[in-house]
């Protein structure tokens, strides 16, 4: 394991988030804020209790997930599609680094900025909304297994990526919808039983309900299943990265 190449890059991306705080922290942290004050303060403070959850500190774990999952695949595509764009891409494959140790540099990098971006907004939920966290590990673990998972999708959406408009694409088109119908807003046993259904077929559903149950112990999906789904993603994209370095593919071309 050549832990110098891994640092090199490791060190290179996170110098990057520092040197633009502004679109990398305060952006998305003043954005989440707004959903705290409207969607928290105005108008939690009139609708009732979801499970014995005030509606206020309900969808505090849906909103840090909706940040969490668009950070880690920004940070993360855009990582690996500048070298690209740049053409020093060559330099990193040329570099006696395997294709592991610079998975685990760019990856890590963006989940790291992620895990810091979440901690964050969970401080500054504490501003407009009072919250207890009944498993503290377990949100940590989630927090850090879902940071991980999607800045891997990320990596793979930058390498698929051929122009800035298609580093939008997914997060925007698809990402961002499958958050807000995942359960962010509401608990799915409010649907009717065939939506009920049709939703279990969106992942974040299990990444929301179990972080959601680390928070206050209630969750839509058992958290077992919550965390054997998120490692089955996690698995599929390391599948995809694998078989990405190992064809080239739209690295070497």
């Amino acid at each position: 394991m050549n832990l110098y190449g891994v640092k090199a890059i490791y060190r290179f991306e996170m110098a990057r988030m520092w040197r633009t705080l502004m679109q990398s922290i305060a952006s998305p942290v003043i954005s989440t804020s707004l959903y705290f004050v409207v969607f928290g303060s105005a108008i939690g403070s009139r609708m009732g209790d979801i499970d014995g959850i005030s509606y206020g500190a309900f969808i505090i774990p849906g909103l840090v997930m909706l940040s969490l999952l668009m950070q880690s695949i920004s940070n993360a595509s855009f990582g690996i599609y500048m070298p690209k764009f740049s053409g020093t891409i060559y330099e990193v494959l040329s570099a006696p680094v395997s294709y592991v140790e610079v998975v685990l540099g760019y990856v890590g990098a963006a989940a790291t900025k992620s895990v810091i971006l979440g901690t964050i907004i969970l401080l500054t939920a504490r501003i407009f909304v009072d919250y207890t966290v009944l498993h503290p590990v377990w949100m940590v673990s989630f927090l850090v297994l879902t940071s991980i998972t999607f800045s891997l999708f990320g990596f793979i959406i930058g390498v698929w990526a051929d122009g800035f408009e298609k580093l939008q694409i997914v997060p925007l088109m698809i990402v961002t919808p499958l958050v807000f119908l995942g359960g962010t807003f509401y608990s799915i046993d409010m649907l009717p039983e065939i939506w009920q259904t049709i939703t279990l077929f969106n992942p974040v559903v299990y990444l929301i309900s179990g972080f959601r149950w680390a928070f206050y112990g209630v969750s839509d999906i058992h958290v077992g299943i919550s965390v054997a789904m998120t490692l089955l993603f996690m698995l599929g994209c390391m599948i995809a990265i694998w078989w990405i370095f190992k064809t080239g593919y739209r690295l070497r071309s």
